[in-house]
């Protein structure tokens, strides 16, 4: 009789010990399942930042990298184009201080790069994502007299000056957006990640 009586401390250890395993058996069988909700290597790559070597870069001359699978611009302007940027009639831009634009904190001045000589934009315009073109010459004769450069989209006539911002008028409804950038030194750029997001 003594010896089917009821221990309760081995009880408590059988049922703790049997609770134990479920919960680790649980775990590992949800493994694989959170495991197949991660990005693959592939895409996290798509997403990464994406060192720049800007050495080569001449005055004016543009170079298109490639970031979370769209265009990126660098555009070295020239002292010629940072004076005519300058000139642009701030009437004349649908947002000139970029107040309703995309762009980091560090870019958000008339030239909205971290240095001015160097511009970093998304060459995507932002009416309905077309690819606009670099037009550097100013007075074009098909653009107009008071064209003093930048950037036309030839799909519905958005135009941009020399900062990425939009002119009145036309279909574009925002500035250009500036991605997060940094310098890793004064001939390399990091394009996806900045001082904040290190």
């Amino acid at each position: 009789m003594a010896n089917d009586a009821v221990d309760p401390a081995r009880r408590r250890l059988l049922a703790g010990t049997a609770g134990a395993l479920g919960g680790v058996g649980l775990a590992a069988a949800a493994v694989p399942f959170v495991s197949s909700m991660q990005p693959s290597a592939k895409t996290q790559a798509a997403g990464a930042p994406v060192e720049v070597d800007i050495g080569k870069l001449a005055p004016g001359e543009l170079m298109v990298v490639e970031w979370r699978r769209r265009p990126v611009w660098v555009l070295r302007r020239t002292q010629e184009e940072l004076e005519n940027l300058a000139k642009v009639p701030l009437d004349e831009l649908r947002d000139p201080e970029s107040a309703q634009s995309d762009q980091p904190g560090y870019a958000a001045n008339e030239q909205r790069s971290i240095k001015p000589e160097y511009l970093v934009l998304l060459g995507v315009c932002t009416h309905l994502g077309c690819s606009p073109k670099y037009r550097p010459e100013v007075a074009a004769p098909d653009i107009g007299a008071d064209w003093k450069g930048g950037f036309l989209c030839p799909c519905h006539g958005g135009r941009y000056d020399l900062a990425g911002r939009v002119f009145k008028g036309l279909p574009p409804p925002l500035n250009l957006p500036v991605p997060p950038y940094r310098y890793l030194s004064d001939t390399v750029l990091v394009i996806g990640e900045d001082q904040e997001t290190v």
